[in-house]
Formats: structure tokens, C-alpha cells, sequence
């Protein structure tokens, strides 16, 4: 998920808007479970808006832990590293929230594994794979342009509305990764400069819209909370064959303290911690509010990059990622934009 977020920007797992989707409670039959109407009139407490703030560098600093893990560790160990991980704490939050883990439906199954491949398998191996050539700051920047695509194409597939906002802030974030990858020399990217590592984080902002292309029907039936924990334990068991034929059993004898605790970090703290706050502040404040502190995670990336791997922020690094947290802001504000973390809705009552 994202870094991206998700998860990566960690959370934006399946992006897709709450929808009024029907949960299911311990007996299994069909509740309505909305964010509840009007979350923004209730009394909000500080705490809310310091875990928001608090999962956005969280979500940013996944990228400094990428980009520490993909140095030493293979693509696909590195991924099913942190979903077994996540897997493990956000199955423990699903029953948590239902009583019990709620078992899939027979015709579900095949959802859940598009999400895993997509969300989980796809996007994360393109992550650590990136992350081995790429700055963590440049590749948040591009990655950062996930709510632009996922507009765009739920225009394009689902007539979602584009309004103005949203038009401009897709024209800003995409005007913004030309600036990031061409280090502010577009003749660069007509004379083939795109490296490997950067058509990897373009792979992850491809797979990420499919995931949430795909989450928008699926929730639809299934609650989130419940459709995010499957997928990534769905996508862990498929790297596990590709990781285990990369070594990961023999290898993992030698990682270093570092590798072992960005495994810890990106599994705790950058999915299960960050789904966690980021579903509290969704059904504190809903949906458009919470979504603006999204608008934070390249910036706390960018930071983070420079402080703890002494990366370098040049002009077009500046200038680039000025344009994507704008084109973030101004997307995330428009009504009916999926933001990069999965969506969620409250647990049905019992």
C-alpha cells in the first residue's frame, strides 16, 4: 500500500470515496455503515488533528525507510517483509472493530486478490525497486501525484466530475513530477533521461490507480477497514513464493539493525499505526477535511530525506514539489476526489 501510501503516502490504500457501502456485523447480515452525516459539526479533540498531522510524517518517513531497506534488501523480500508485518496488525484492528475478523464471501475472493496483487504485490515492488536508484524525497514528489491519476481516471471510467479545482490541480501535480524528474531540464525527458528507478515509482503511481480503481467497486459490498486487511495478507502470501526464491530466508541472517527496524517501521508505524489514526481523523472529521493533511506527507518526505540521508534539495526538487503539494491541496479540497489512503467507514454496530 501508501507509502502509500500509502499505503503508502502510506494509507491511501484503496482510494475510493465513502461510499454509503453496506458492512457486515458479527451474524452477517447487511448494515449501512456511513462516516455519519455532518462529522465536521461534531466537537473535534486536539489529540485528532496531531495523529493526522503525526500519520502524514509517518507516511512520509515510509519513503526514508524504503529507501534504507531497498539498499540492502531485495525487492520482493523487502515487500513481503513489511506486509507479513502489517498483515498481522491490521487483522488484529479488523476484529478489533468487528468483534470478530469478518470471513469472506465466496465471490469476494477474487477481489481481494486483485487488490493484493495491485495495492500490495505490484505497487510495493515497484517501491523498493525504485527506491534502490531514486532519491526518497524525488520519489515521494512523483508518487505524490497518485490523487491527480486516480481523478483523472475516475473521470474517465466512472464519470466522476471534474470541476475546476480538480482540474487544476491535476495540471499543477503532473506539472510538478516533469519538474522533479527532468531536475528542471525538460529536454532531459525528449532525450530519453528517465532512469530505470524512475519508471519503477511511475509503475508504483500505475498500480496504486488500478488498486483504487478496483477498491471503489469493492467496497462498495465490502466494509474497508475489513477489504485493506485481506488484501495486504492476500499480498504477502503472493510474495512469499517470490521472496523465498530471492532468499530471504538465508539473507535474513544478515541484515543489518537498520534493515530489521525499517521491516518494523514500514509493518507497524507506516500501514497499521498510519490506517489506524487516518480512519480515527476520517470519522472525527470526514473524508475532505482529514484528506488535506495528505497534502503534508511529500513535504514531512522531503524533510525527513534531508535530515536523516543528507539528501540533497535543489532548486527543481523545490520548484517541483511546490507544484505537487499544491496540485495535492487543491485536488484532496474538491468534493468526491478518493485521496491515496483507502477510505473507510465506521464499523456497523453489534
Amino acid at each position: 500500500m501508501p507509502d502509500e501510501p500509502y499505503f503508502s503516502y502510506r494509507m491511501q490504500a484503496a482510494s475510493p470515496n465513502i461510499p454509503s457501502s453496506a458492512g457486515r456485523n458479527g451474524n452477517g447480515s447487511e448494515q449501512q455503515a456511513n462516516i455519519g452525516s455532518h462529522p465536521e459539526n461534531r466537537p473535534v479533540e486536539p489529540i485528532i488533528y496531531a495523529k493526522l498531522f503525526l500519520t502524514a510524517v509517518i507516511w512520509g518517513g515510509t519513503f526514508v525507510a524504503g529507501r534504507i531497506l531497498a539498499g540492502e534488501v531485495g525487492p520482493f523480500s523487502a515487500s513481503f517483509l513489511r506486509f507479513a508485518a502489517a498483515s498481522f496488525f491490521l487483522f488484529l484492528f479488523a476484529a478489533k472493530c468487528f468483534g470478530r475478523l469478518p470471513v469472506l464471501e465466496r465471490g469476494q475472493f477474487f477481489t481481494v486478490f486483485v487488490l493484493g496483487m495491485t495495492g500490495v504485490f505490484a505497487y510495493n515492488v515497484f517501491f523498493f525497486s525504485g527506491l534502490k536508484t531514486v532519491d526518497a524525497g524525488r520519489a515521494s514528489l512523483i508518487i505524490a501525484t497518485q490523487p491527480a491519476f486516480i481523478a483523472l481516471f475516475s473521470h474517465l471510467f466512472f464519470r466522476e466530475p471534474l470541476g475546476s479545482l480538480k482540474v487544476l490541480g491535476i495540471a499543477l501535480s503532473i506539472s510538478g513530477a516533469f519538474v522533479v524528474l527532468s531536475r528542471g531540464n525538460f529536454s532531459d525527458l525528449l532525450n530519453g533521461g528517465i532512469g530505470a528507478g524512475e519508471i519503477y515509482i511511475f509503475g508504483c503511481v500505475a498500480s496504486w490507480v488500478c488498486y483504487s480503481l478496483v477498491g471503489k467497486v469493492a467496497m462498495k459490498r465490502l466494509p474497508p477497514v475489513v477489504a485493506v486487511a485481506y488484501a495486504c495478507g492476500m499480498g504477502a502470501l503472493c510474495l512469499l513464493p517470490a521472496a523465498l526464491f530471492e532468499g530471504v530466508v538465508n539473507d535474513s541472517r544478515h541484515y543489518s539493525l537498520s534493515a530489521w527496524l525499517a521491516v518494523f517501521y514500514l509493518g507497524l508505524f507506516g500501514s497499521a499505526v498510519g490506517f489506524i489514526w487516518y480512519y480515527e481523523g476520517i470519522r472525527s472529521i470526514g473524508l475532505s477535511r482529514a484528506g488535506i493533511f495528505i497534502s503534508f506527507v511529500p513535504v514531512s518526505s522531503v524533510a525527513l530525506a534531508c535530515l536523516l540521508l543528507h539528501e540533497a534539495l535543489d532548486a527543481s526538487l523545490f520548484a517541483g514539489g511546490v507544484l505537487v503539494v499544491a496540485g495535492v491541496f487543491l485536488t484532496a479540497r474538491s468534493p468526491g476526489i478518493p485521496l491515496q489512503a483507502p477510505a473507510f467507514t465506521h464499523p456497523p454496530r453489534r
